[in-house]
């Protein structure tokens, strides 16, 4: 057994013994202490820094989008699918109608829906975000952000939307889809069209909603209304175009923001 260095093992003492949290220090001297160069960046104060910057970057290159429409669905939807194509033609109708295309920007729906705007020359923007696994923006965009948090992205996809178009998708989709029917449901932001694709898929959810949740009052009828449900590229962008046209002869300017 090593012995043990006398002077080492005083400095070590006197190190404790002054450490500020040994002496009860102040609230102030705590928040003053500097942490490690190596820690720094790993604190919950510099991680709120990260999110202002995620949240100006965004802000900044999306803000002259207009008439934004954003398109939702699996990111493992293959090339020639069905909803595939009917995204991409869903979203070349809304760049001839003069609007945007928004979406995740990685691969299947969201990569269908930038190549129908792309294609069809409008503004195609993607909203990647890092994963543990490695999601590539799809090459079919005029405008790649990349997002570290869901909830800065998904603040995004709201924020510059007149309407979302959600075709069949997993656990993301679904959690875009409810969080935009709470935030219009509990009036945080302003009522747009959330129109499904694809009956045969979303309909037995609707009939869910409607056989247990509007069973027990937990939902009202006017919730159920928020929802649009179609099988054609066209109609799906007539619904959005007849909401814009709905709120310009109230006074309005569409969903503008």
């Amino acid at each position: 057994m090593t012995d043990k260095n006398p002077e080492v093992e005083q400095q070590l003492a006197e190190q404790e013994l002054n450490a500020p949290q040994a002496r009860g220090a102040t609230q102030d001297e705590q928040l003053l202490e500097t942490p490690r160069a190596d820690e720094f960046t790993h604190t919950d104060t510099w991680r709120v820094f990260r999110i202002m910057g995620e949240f100006v970057e965004g802000f900044d290159e999306l803000a002259t989008v207009q008439r934004g429409v954003s398109i939702f669905g699996s990111a493992r939807t293959p090339a020639g699918d069905r909803y595939y194509e009917a995204a991409q033609e869903t979203a070349a109708l809304l760049v001839r109608a003069g609007f945007s295309v928004i979406t995740g920007g990685g691969p299947g729906i969201m990569e269908a829906a930038n190549r129908g705007a792309f294609e069809a020359g409008g503004v195609s923007v993607g909203c990647n975000i890092e994963l543990p696994f490695e999601q590539s923006p799809n090459p079919f965009q005029t405008r790649t952000l990349v997002f570290k948090y869901f909830f800065v992205r998904k603040t995004m996809f709201v924020k510059y939307s007149t309407a979302f178009i959600i075709f069949p998708g997993g656990f993301g989709t679904l959690d875009e889809l409810f969080e935009s029917l709470t935030l219009i449901q509990t009036r945080k932001i302003r009522d747009f069209p959330v129109v499904l694709y694809g009956s045969e898929y979303w309909g037995g959810m609707i009939s869910w909603i409607k056989e247990k949740m509007l069973e027990a009052k937990y939902v009202s009828e006017r919730d159920l209304k928020l929802l649009h449900l179609t099988d054609s590229p066209s109609e799906a962008v007539e619904i959005v175009v007849r909401s814009q046209d709905y709120l310009r002869q109230l006074g309005g300017d569409g969903y503008d923001y």
